[in-house]
């Protein structure tokens, strides 16, 4: 079994051109931070959190992510996860993901599918590079929102079985 860290730190990383050259305002990286940091205050978890809003570049977020999975427990990106020309994040986030966790965002695609189809084009993914939890988040504000609401659901109960920690009630 192994300990929980004393505070966790969060990652949270906006992936938008137009973002990273300041022409328009992210809401959705502010707007993940905000819920992840109300979420760990809800579970009574300390959190530190850290937001960056990078172009989408495959090199830039490569270096990040194998930089600052080892720094951080949790990763959290917005933007990239469709099928468009610079949607690039999912590529490279499979390409570092140790252990994929697809239950989850094959669930969130199903539940908001039924209502808006468009949203099954998202190719989000979670999973883990090292100890760190990535998830991959469209840049809608309205989708971040839904997401999270969704991954909070299970986040906590992730957390205790990827350090190891048997909670499930014996009988």
């Amino acid at each position: 079994m192994t300990e929980l860290p004393n505070v966790f730190r969060a990652l949270i990383i906006t992936l938008s051109d137009r973002a990273s050259r300041g022409e328009y305002e992210d809401l959705s990286g502010p707007e993940a931070k905000k819920m992840l940091e109300d979420y760990f205050k809800d579970i009574r978890w300390d959190l530190e959190t850290t937001y960056l809003i990078i172009p989408d570049d495959k090199a830039q977020l490569r270096q990040l992510l194998n930089e600052y999975s080892r720094k951080y427990n949790i990763i959290i990106t917005t933007g990239g996860t469709g099928i468009g020309p610079n949607d690039i994040t999912v590529d490279v986030v499979k390409d570092l993901i140790n252990i994929e966790i697809p239950g989850i965002m094959d669930h969130i695609r199903l539940r908001y599918g039924s209502e808006k189809p468009n949203s099954l084009l998202s190719r989000s993914v979670a999973g883990i590079i090292g100890m760190c939890l990535v998830y991959t988040l469209p840049g809608s504000l309205k989708a971040v929102r839904e997401y999270l609401s969704e991954i909070f659901r299970s986040l906590q109960h992730t957390i205790y079985m990827q350090y190891g920690i048997d909670v499930h009630k014996k009988n």
